[in-house]
């Protein structure tokens, strides 16, 4: 299967004066534990991939880049990063809200090094909007500004590279590669269970396509819920069909969702409701963003999510 980003040719004349079929949702998404759900209903067989396409990507800033150019419809990206993409003018929507992270992303550091020592170091980070969060609450623990550090810009997939080369003196990273670097001594020295809420993790689709793919987004939302379902009855099957892409042994793929607080259906319908625990993190995230300059405006719940797409029940 080829699964590599490209334009897809442009389709000829119809035959015998039929409409072509709906070109397949392409959906982008990076390796992490929270997004691998897709991934393990297409294994099964549970997605349609006549309606979704997964396109497995390097980066979320990859990913807002697909989209934006439109060589994508869907990615999985934290909250911030599609509340950011939709200020610069990229019309996005939260049809899923996958995750809540409480210790999968983290700061890590050569031993011995403390969160002490960390002025004048050389810090590995993603430029994007979860790198962004993950820098400011981190300085803001050691307290420190920007200017006393030496920020050096990665992608996360050579978090090993990085730890092993001795490049940086600190990483901040996210599973599966936290995961791996604590097996190889790094320290971890901060985490997202220190800025509860910050870090959310969405299914973002561009708005103008939810017309026309609405029958794809239904199918790709039912296929992770109900992956997540087997994972929590099937826990030993799942693990070891999650491991291979997570490059994580069978037995250690449960530590990576330590830090992941995953939602289901009725999860997803409590925070998507007014007033609900979305809204909140919206009133406590936006503003945070705007004072690191992440977002210039911000966005009520109707901008950001859309509950439709769920399946029905509780």
């Amino acid at each position: 299967r080829d699964d590599r980003l490209h334009l897809a040719p442009a389709l000829g004349g119809a035959l015998g004066g039929c409409a072509p079929p709906e070109p397949p949702l392409r959906l982008g998404s990076i390796v992490f534990p929270g997004y691998e759900f897709v991934f393990l209903a297409r294994e099964k067989g549970w997605l349609d991939e006549r309606q979704v396409r997964l396109i497995e990507l390097l980066s979320n800033t990859d990913a807002l880049r697909a989209l934006a150019s439109g060589q994508l419809e869907a990615a999985m990206l934290t909250l911030d990063e599609m509340l950011s993409a939709q200020a610069d003018g990229l019309d996005l929507c939260a049809v899923l809200i996958l995750d809540v992270s409480a210790g999968a992303d983290a700061v890590l550091a050569h031993p011995p090094l403390t969160l002490k020592e960390l002025a004048g170091r050389r810090i590995a980070v993603e430029d994007s909007a979860g790198g962004a969060i993950m820098l400011s609450a981190l300085l803001a623990a050691a307290g420190l500004r920007i200017e006393q550090v030496r920020k050096e810009s990665f992608t996360l997939d050579r978090s090993i590279e990085f730890y092993r080369e001795r490049r940086v003196d600190f990483i901040i990273s996210v599973e599966p590669w936290v995961s791996q670097l604590e097996r190889l001594g790094a320290r971890r020295i901060f985490d997202s269970a220190r800025i509860p809420g910050r870090i959310v993790d969405v299914l973002a689709v561009r708005r103008g396509v939810l017309d026309s793919h609405a029958d794809a987004v239904r199918q790709l939302v039912a296929a992770h819920f109900r992956a997540l379902a087997h994972w929590r009855s099937q826990p030993e099957e799942a693990q070891r069909l999650l491991a291979a892409r997570l490059r994580l042994g069978p037995s250690e793929v449960s530590t990576a969702y330590k830090g992941l607080e995953m939602l289901d259906v009725a999860d997803n319908r409590a925070w998507m409701q007014r007033d609900g625990q979305l809204t909140r993190v919206l009133q406590e995230l936006q503003p945070a963003m705007q004072q690191d300059a992440l977002l210039q405006r911000a966005f009520g719940l109707a901008e950001v999510a859309d509950s439709s797409f769920l399946p029905p029940g509780r």
